[in-house]
């Protein structure tokens, strides 16, 4: 199994609760972080914009990707999603093992 971390800004916190709650009931992720307060800067049709957001880290295994991001664009309110994996390149075996069988269906085994 590989881990990932995906990152997903939103809007506010009552949206990225709602996020993070889905994905952790539908075992697309086996956490996620919520953290607010974030200020974001980036371009958007032709515009450069500021604004306050929540940043979510999301923990998950690779094999459940596809599903996390279709999922949080099923969920989010912005037309483009901030959703971006990086690969785990190591760690507490114990806790990757953890992320692994937190996200694994009954179907799976």
């Amino acid at each position: 199994m590989t881990a990932l971390v995906c990152l997903c800004t939103c809007p506010d916190a009552e949206i990225a609760t709602r996020i993070a709650d889905a994905l952790v009931s539908e075992r697309l992720a086996a956490c996620v972080n919520i953290m607010p307060g974030m200020r974001s800067v980036y371009r958007w049709q032709d515009r450069v914009e500021h604004v306050d957001e929540t940043q979510l880290l999301i923990k998950t295994a690779r094999e459940r990707c596809d599903a996390l991001v279709a999922r949080i664009v099923e969920l989010h309110p912005y037309e483009l999603p901030e959703v971006i994996a990086v690969e785990v390149a190591g760690g507490l075996a114990a806790y990757l093992d953890w992320i692994g069988e937190q996200t694994h269906m009954e179907s799976d085994r």
